[in-house]
C-alpha cells in the first residue's frame, strides 16, 4: 500500500494551480473539467510518478470553517519537504511568498510556514540527519 493522492482545500483553483506550478514549482499532472469544477492534480517534478497533490474546491460547508480555525491557530495544513529550508525560505520570499513562521529549527527538522494565497498554511520542512 502506498499513498497516491492526498488534497488542499483551495479557494479558487486557477489561482492554486499558478501558486502551485509557477511559485512553488510543482508540475500540473491532471487539469480534468468536473462540472463546475476541476479536477486539478500537481507532482514534484523530482518524482512524477509519485504522489500527486489534488487542489480541492472548498465548497464543502465543513472546509471553509476548518480551514479558518487552522490559521488561526497558525497550524499548517500539510508540509512538504524541501532540501534547503534557508533557500527554498529566501527564494519564495523573492517571489512575493508570504511566510507566517521563518525557518526555525524544530528537533529533527528546520520548517517555515508559508501563506498558499488559496486559504491554506503550508509548512516546509528540511529534515536533518
Amino acid at each position: 500500500m502506498r499513498i497516491n493522492l492526498t488534497s488542499v482545500f483551495v479557494d479558487d483553483q486557477d489561482k492554486a494551480l499558478r501558486f502551485y506550478t509557477e511559485t512553488l514549482g510543482f508540475a500540473a499532472k491532471h487539469d480534468v473539467p468536473m462540472g463546475e469544477h476541476r479536477w486539478i492534480t500537481v507532482v514534484s517534478p523530482e518524482d512524477p510518478d509519485g504522489t500527486e497533490l489534488v487542489l480541492e474546491p472548498d465548497e464543502h460547508p465543513a472546509a471553509k470553517p476548518f480551514k479558518e480555525a487552522l490559521v488561526a491557530d497558525g497550524i499548517p495544513f500539510t508540509s512538504f519537504a524541501v532540501a534547503d529550508v534557508a533557500r527554498e525560505y529566501k527564494r519564495l520570499r523573492g517571489c512575493g511568498v508570504t511566510f507566517t513562521q521563518e525557518p526555525t529549527p524544530m528537533g529533527p527538522a528546520t520548517t517555515a510556514v508559508l501563506d498558499d494565497t488559496c486559504g491554506n498554511l503550508i509548512q516546509i520542512a528540511q529534515y536533518l540527519g
